[in-house]
């Protein structure tokens, strides 16, 4: 197996043999760039149907905190902490499945076909058994890593997020519409047609989106050869390295074991889990907007507006972190004013500013989009590593949910100053381990320019985007 120093000069003989300029073969610069905007037209029209499924995702899981304001606890005899113990059962299976998950879609290379199929069998499985599907998101960023480049894939992380803050937003809308006007149809109660309607308009997106959906670059048949020729190119040019056959070199695990011995997948999986923690408050959003003291449906209308500006926020914010190449101070920024959300809610009672908090806490969001991006743009390869990395942070965040199942007690309302508090301390040290993470890769830019300046290469190789 080689090392990083034979992988230094492979890499230095490379660049100092004159070979042909990668665009002829497309006919020119401008000729490749009109194929890389065609292509990259065709790419982000289908990936557009995870948005969708994502949204409908996250209407599945939160409509829990909605049908909590009509009945649901009270028909279900739910008594104490068995209402947040039912929410955190819900991520166990998330947190065992995202690994094996995303090792299998590495494998198989066929997301257009696995992604819907845990998206049906999501909604086909009753809720007993549902935690032990595999989880969609680490699929879809995954998907995602495989073709777009650093500078592209903030932007399009958040568009994709902005499903999860748009099923917030409008979800609520939703809900208060088939809360309110449902009730005893068919002998129902409304909080059981809010899953009955939501469920069966996912299964119907997921049939969809096999037939829309693309797969790897090297796997997709609608992409013509010169096409598909571009998409491994670009992915090869962003990392300075083929994405699959050049750096896939050990057995079907040794993506794996790459993640688990690396301590830099481990720390961005406390970070992100300690920011999941001070987003507890997403699956208590209902309630928290109805100690504003309005009737169940208003305060249900009311939940839209500030996730609404949070999917505003979050794609300004990645495309921002895009254009200019630098992730820290863009979550941070976020993080901050989320921190600043959580004390307005601890220090008043007054109605307008605590909405003005609501605001403040749902933009938060945004800064956890752009430390998702950081933390593919930080796995650039292999592949397989990658593949496990982002499912291993996402699944360990997890316990973040958990946890925050725990946070927001009805015994801590209507102030929950004790809850807004954990949400401070927990966002807190997120910021604390991002800035280390920052310094450490500071520290790696500057051997790597070292090691060039020492071999007296001129051209700039692969650096970590801070």
């Amino acid at each position: 197996m080689r090392n990083s120093e034979d992988d230094l000069k492979v890499d230095i003989q490379a660049r100092q043999t004159p070979t042909p300029h990668p665009d002829d073969k497309f006919g020119g610069h401008e000729a490749r760039l009109a194929l890389e905007r065609k292509l990259l037209w065709k790419i982000d029209l289908r990936m557009s149907i995870l948005i969708v499924i994502y949204v409908l995702n996250y209407l599945d899981r939160n409509n829990i905190g909605a049908a909590r304001l009509k009945g649901f606890e009270k028909d279900l005899k739910l008594q104490g902490q068995e209402f947040p113990t039912l929410l955190s059962i819900l991520y166990v299976g998330y947190i065992i499945m995202q690994i094996p998950s995303n090792m299998f879609l590495n494998w198989i290379g066929k997301p257009s076909l696995y992604l819907p199929f845990c998206m049906i069998l999501r909604r086909r499985i009753t809720h007993e058994i549902l935690p032990w599907i595999p989880a969609f998101f680490p699929g879809a960023l995954f998907l995602l890593s495989k073709w777009y480049k650093r500078e592209e894939i903030g932007v399009r992380t958040a568009i994709l997020y902005c499903g999860n803050l748009t099923s917030n937003a409008f979800g609520a809308l939703i809900a208060s519409g088939i809360l309110s006007g449902m009730d005893g149809t068919l002998g129902h109660a409304a909080w059981r047609w809010l899953f009955y309607i939501e469920g069966a308009l996912t299964v119907f997106v997921a049939i969809c989106a096999v037939f829309i959906l693309p797969d790897f670059p090297a796997t997709t048949r609608w992409l013509s050869e010169e096409e598909r020729e571009l998409a491994m190119l670009r992915m090869e040019e962003d990392a300075l390295v083929g994405d699959q056959g050049e750096t896939e070199t050990g057995g079907r695990f040794t993506g794996l074991l790459l993640a688990i011995t690396d301590w830099r997948v481990w720390w961005l999986s406390f970070a992100l889990t300690a920011q999941v923690v001070a987003l507890s408050f997403n699956a208590y959003f209902p309630t928290l907007s109805a100690t504003m003291g309005f009737s169940s449906t208003v305060s249900l209308l009311l939940c839209a507006p500030p996730f609404a500006f949070a999917a505003l926020a979050a794609f300004y914010l990645s495309r921002h972190s895009d254009k200019t190449g630098e992730r820290f101070y863009h979550i941070i920024s976020s993080f901050l004013l989320g921190i600043i959300g959580f004390v307005i809610a601890i220090s008043t009672m007054n109605t307008a500013a605590r909405y003005v908090s609501l605001f403040l806490m749902a933009q938060s969001y945004a800064g956890f989009v752009v430390l998702y991006a950081w933390m593919s743009n930080s796995f650039p390869r292999p592949p397989s590593k990658r593949a496990v990395a982002i499912a291993l942070i996402n699944a360990f965040s997890q316990l973040g949910n958990v946890a925050g199942s725990y946070v927001f007690p009805s015994m801590w309302g209507p102030t929950y100053r004790n809850s807004y508090a954990i949400c401070i301390s927990t966002s807190g040290v997120a910021i604390i381990m991002c800035w280390i993470f920052r310094l450490h890769l500071q520290n790696l830019n500057a051997k790597l320019d070292r090691e060039e300046e020492e071999k007296g290469i001129k051209q700039k190789g692969f650096r970590y985007l801070l």
